[in-house]
């Protein structure tokens, strides 16, 4: 017969204090080998963006955020929305979810001017060459997005694959200066905008009445690089006035034989002086981006 000697209690405490500082060294080795370091990072934070991946970061001192499709078309399509990127935001959504990728530059109160047209650049450059976007994007902007989405296409037309605008401001005469001592705008105007304007620009206010680098003064350079074109606008846009801004550039642009796309709403809401809707044709815009914004090869 076997006899059983009890083990001493303290040798039972080595054994376990062994045992569990083993397991806690293995879990962390194994954790550490799981974890990217943080200088390793790209991106500051990741949120969710309609069930896919929003990366938020910094460039060129400005944030910005890149949403990553969960299966992404050949050749890595991208829409570069300009300003309000939540406003009629469902073609965004539709589009993401069919494989494009969608970024974002914050460029707020800089007016498209050639400042920021500049840190853009290297916005862009980055996105291409170290996340394999194409190098065609579609450019999307907003109300005051249009003097950034057009004066970045005058700069570099080879980038741009098509140009989607919502009651765009393309004369910033119209707006923010609006009615005022240059006689012939109408638009309700605003003053601190103005002012701001002037100031990234560097201009006077009157240089600025007559700068003629502005997006209607870029119909040529659309024209001959052959971009496809589409707008949406209200027709009773008190802040925006289509006759100052869309309808220009769309006319200039007919005649050299360039054609822009156009939805027309008769009216905007009366609280934003007929500067916004709901959008009547995502439908129309989503077709478009889609015909026009995934060009080959990257």
């Amino acid at each position: 017969m076997i006899s059983c000697q009890p083990i001493p209690m303290n040798l039972i405490k080595r054994l376990l204090f062994v045992l569990l500082t083993c397991l806690f060294v293995s879990a962390g080795s194994l954790a550490a080998q799981d974890a990217v370091p943080a200088d390793d990072l790209w991106y500051t934070k990741k949120t969710d963006w309609h069930g896919h991946d929003q990366l938020h970061f910094r460039h060129a001192d400005a944030d910005c955020y890149l949403i990553k499709p969960t299966k992404a078309l050949p050749g890595n399509p991208w829409i570069w929305r300009v300003r309000f990127p939540g406003f009629h935001a469902e073609m965004d959504v539709e589009l993401v979810g069919q494989g494009f990728h969608l970024a974002y530059m914050d460029v707020a109160n800089q007016f498209g001017c050639p400042n920021v047209i500049k840190r853009a650049e290297t916005f862009y450059d980055r996105l291409v060459s170290e996340h394999d976007l194409n190098r065609k994007v579609v450019l999307e902007g907003v109300s005051r997005g249009g003097l950034f989405v057009y004066n970045y296409a005058a700069m570099h037309p080879d980038h741009v694959a098509a140009i989607y605008c919502d009651t765009p401001v393309l004369d910033f005469n119209s707006w923010p200066r609006g009615k005022g001592p240059v006689g012939k705008y109408t638009g309700v105007g605003h003053s601190a905008s103005w002012q701001q304007c002037l100031k990234v620009y560097g201009l006077t206010d009157a240089q600025a009445a007559t700068y003629d680098k502005l997006p209607i003064h870029h119909a040529a350079i659309i024209a001959k690089a052959n971009i496809p074109v589409m707008h949406i606008v209200s027709e009773n846009d008190r802040v925006v006035p289509p006759i100052e801004n869309t309808y220009v550039l769309r006319d200039r642009l007919k005649d050299l034989g360039h054609e822009m796309k156009l939805i027309v709403v008769p009216e905007g809401t009366e609280k934003s002086n007929g500067h916004h809707f709901t959008h009547p044709e995502p439908n129309t815009v989503i077709q478009f981006i889609t015909t026009h914004g995934q060009p080959s090869p990257k």
